[in-house]
């Protein structure tokens, strides 16, 4: 038997998926549909097997949220520590795992600006699986130094630190965050991709194994819970995503309201 189609945008969710893990509550921070995907197939995966499916918090979303004071109430949260995962991503990512939301080049004269930190440092210490997402894996992204620290990826030791990147996950591969060494381990490279295209790629250093695996597979069982549950969740929010990846369509508001 043939292995499922899938698209890139599938794999990816299913790859955060399995870095979620068992936890009680996921946010997603905005403009952010691959990340919120995967937090609903988290959750949905949970509950098809009995499992304690987990709280799943969007920014942006009225059907999928428990906060009522967006970000603010977000980062009251995480402070208490009753936020378990989170997702951040960058202009620019480096081996420590530093992120850059500011510019690129000279500060007082940038060849680039970013939107900006916003709460990124304070997520990054607070909360304690981080999981770093970008879509363009190349060179101008993966830097051996970023250019500002929006938030850092590592502390000294005496700080006291809860949170941080356990992971990066990038359109052509899965890397690992070791906290201890302060250092990526490529983990898998996915379908599609090679290793060698990888390190041309990623301007950092990183550690790998000698045999580098490849990414599995959405299996038919997520494919479908994806494409029949959790898409129309995503619709909510990322209308013009899920039409994209799933071709769900959602009606317009003067349709809807006369349909009730």
């Amino acid at each position: 038997m043939s292995e499922p189609e899938f698209r890139n945008e599938e794999l990816l969710a299913d790859v955060i998926c399995r870095l979620i893990g068992d936890v009680r509550h996921v946010a997603v921070g905005a403009q952010s549909p691959i990340p919120a995907t995967a937090a609903l197939l988290a959750r949905e995966r949970a509950n098809l097997h009995n499992l304690g499916k987990p709280y799943v918090s969007l920014l942006g979303s009225r059907a999928h949220t428990f906060f009522t004071d967006g970000a603010r109430e977000l980062f009251d949260c995480a402070g208490q520590g009753r936020v378990d995962v989170f997702f951040l991503s960058g202009g620019q990512i480096d081996g420590d795992g530093n992120i850059n939301l500011v510019s690129v080049g000279d500060y007082e004269h940038p060849k680039a600006r970013f939107p900006g930190s916003f709460g990124s440092a304070y997520l990054y210490y607070v909360v304690p699986k981080v999981i770093l997402f970008r879509l363009e894996h190349s060179r101008r992204t993966l830097v051996p130094k970023v250019d500002f620290i929006s938030a850092p990826g590592g502390s000294p030791d005496n700080v006291y630190r809860r949170g941080g990147p356990i992971a990066l996950v990038t359109n052509r591969c899965l890397f690992d965050f070791d906290r201890a060494r302060k250092r990526f381990r490529l983990d898998s490279v996915h379908p599609g991709h090679t290793l060698a295209e990888v390190i041309d790629n990623t301007g950092f250093e990183f550690d790998r194994p000698a045999e580098v695996p490849t990414t599995p597979a959405p299996s038919a069982e997520t494919l479908r819970l994806l494409r029949t549950t959790v898409a129309p969740m995503v619709a909510e929010v990322y209308p013009e995503f899920a039409r994209r990846v799933f071709n769900i369509v959602m009606p317009r508001e003067s349709e809807a309201s006369s349909n009730r």
